[in-house]
Parts: structure tokens; sequence; C-alpha cells
């Protein structure tokens, strides 16, 4: 059964903008490693301030927060700091993919104005023992799988937000529960910024464009589109009328397990604010799923509306 009409619209990445003829030679990008130094440099910036958060490894969908926030602001910062406080001890901080050079490069190419490289010791000095946390939406999800993970995402999201004091950050769809926690966190301590939520990127088949792509093997690279097969499964039923969530998931599970590469860490048909599990789906719901393909954890959500 074809699903073009039922699956979420895709950003192509086509329409993220090659076109660099507007680039004028004299504009400088600083790259600054301190955070008194970023902080003297943000009192120099242009308002309004767009920041888009990042641990490196540029993509496409880097790239489209990066253009969104180009277009939406006189002043552009992106941070690259692989943050050891978000992954667990049995996950990849060490070999996590790192190419700055070539972050560098595509962010010059993107007018970008300021990039903020802080090193580990930097960001988290002897004997740091502050933590920022955000409680409910995180114990779900990403957060039952990966114990303390928001914890380091919400701790080193709110310290950059202090060093550098966007008027707007940028997160992309792909993250969801990020961009909720995020979101909440924000509201909870009444911090002055906007966050943006900026829609997936995904590859010609589907695939949510992400770092960790470039963990996947020849053979493992096409199974991994059963995760978007999966949501447009979901949005399929939905349209049709389904409203039985338990249904929608258990058809979802049947479909990822009949890839032999994939295995199932959860699928969820939420309340896209909450992250509470519907009984029966009501707009706007998000769909969403964590697969391993391999030895890769992927994630990928749709939101039906």
């Amino acid at each position: 059964m074809s699903t073009k009409q039922t699956c979420p619209e895709r950003k192509p990445l086509s329409t993220i903008s090659q076109n660099k003829s507007h680039q004028t030679h004299s504009h400088q990008m600083k790259v600054i490693e301190t955070i008194s130094e970023m902080r003297s440099m943000r009192r120099q910036l242009a308002t309004p301030v767009g920041f888009v958060p990042t641990m490196g490894y540029l993509h496409e969908g880097h790239l489209a927060l990066i253009q969104r926030a180009r277009a939406e602001n006189a002043s552009l910062v992106v941070s690259i700091f692989v943050n050891p406080a978000q992954f667990d001890p049995q996950e990849d901080f060490s070999s996590y993919p790192r190419n700055p050079q070539r972050d560098l490069a595509m962010l010059a190419a993107e007018q970008n104005d300021v990039v903020f490289m802080p090193s580990v010791m930097e960001i988290y000095p002897s004997g740091f023992n502050s933590w920022v946390e955000v409680g409910q939406v995180t114990e779900r999800l990403e957060g039952a799988s990966r114990p303390g993970h928001f914890r380091g995402v919400t701790t080193i999201v709110a310290k950059l937000f202090d060093i550098v004091q966007p008027t707007r950050a940028y997160f992309g769809q792909k993250d969801a529960q990020q961009t909720i926690v995020v979101k909440k966190m924000v509201a909870d301590l009444a911090m002055d910024l906007e966050i943006v939520t900026v829609p997936t990127v995904r590859k010609p088949d589907g695939l949510a464009v992400s770092s960790r792509n470039a963990y996947l093997n020849l053979e493992e690279r096409p199974a991994a589109t059963v995760l978007y097969r999966a949501l447009c499964l979901a949005r399929q039923l939905w349209l049709q009328g389904e409203k039985d969530a338990g249904n929608i998931r258990r058809q979802m599970t049947a479909l990822i397990q009949k890839e032999s590469r994939a295995t199932t860490d959860y699928v969820s048909m939420a309340d896209p604010e909450t992250l509470e599990e519907f009984d029966t789906v009501k707009p706007p719901a998000l769909a969403s799923l964590a697969v391993q393909i391999g030895k890769v954890r992927l994630i990928d959500n749709v939101v039906l509306e």
C-alpha cells in the first residue's frame, strides 16, 4: 500500500539552501573557547541573537536549524560541545563522531557570527556539582531507557543559555522529547528566551538525518528506514480512523519485528506536552519510537494532528 499521501511532509534535503552566492568576503566568524570571552562577545552582538546548541559533526539537520536562526535574527551563535554529562557509562562519548575543522568550514559558509567551542574543563571545572533537573517528562521514553541523560542535557543547555543569553534557541523536532524537556525548563525557570522547533530533515527514503547514522554499515542503512515506515503506518492507521493507541503501537511493533536487524526499545503514542501514553488517540499526538539497528540506537517521531 502506498504511504505517499499519509506520510508526514518530508523536508527534502534539496530545500536546504546550497546557494552561498550572497556571501561577502568581509564576514568574519569568531571562534571562542572561554566563558568570559563569550560573555564579552555577547555584549557586542546585534540583537536579536539566535542560538543553535550542537555537539558538532554537523549535518543537514543542523544546517536547517542554523539557516532558520540566521534568517530570523541579527546575530547567530552556534555552540559545539560534546557533553559528557548526557552519555551513559555504556554509551559512546569517546567514540562520538567529531570533525571540528569541517564543522567550522560549514558554519563559515552559513554566515555564522560566533562559534562557542569550550573544553570539558571550561564547562565542568574541577569540583563541579550543580545540576538542573526537570521532573516527570524526563522519566518516560528516552529518560527511562537512558537514566541521567536528561539531567545532563538540561544542565548543559541551562548553562549555555546563561552564557550566550540568546533571544531565541533552535532545536530539531527529531529529538522531540529533548525539545519538550527544554521548553518545560525554560517555562518553569522563567528563562527569558523563545524556543523554536524546526521540522525533522529526512533522507529521500525517510530516514531522519542524525549524527548516529554514521555508525550504520551498508546492510544496516536500508534496515534503518523501518523507523520511518512504522511512523507512516501510525499516521495511516490514525487517518483511517483508528483511535485505539494500543492497537497502533502493536501494529508499529509488528512492522519493526519484520526487520531482522531491528530491535524495538519503545514505541509510544503520547500527549506531546506531558508524554503521557494515550489509551485513545487525541490529536495532537506524538508517535515516537527508539529502535536498535545492529549496535546503533536511533529515534524518530511524527506529530499526528
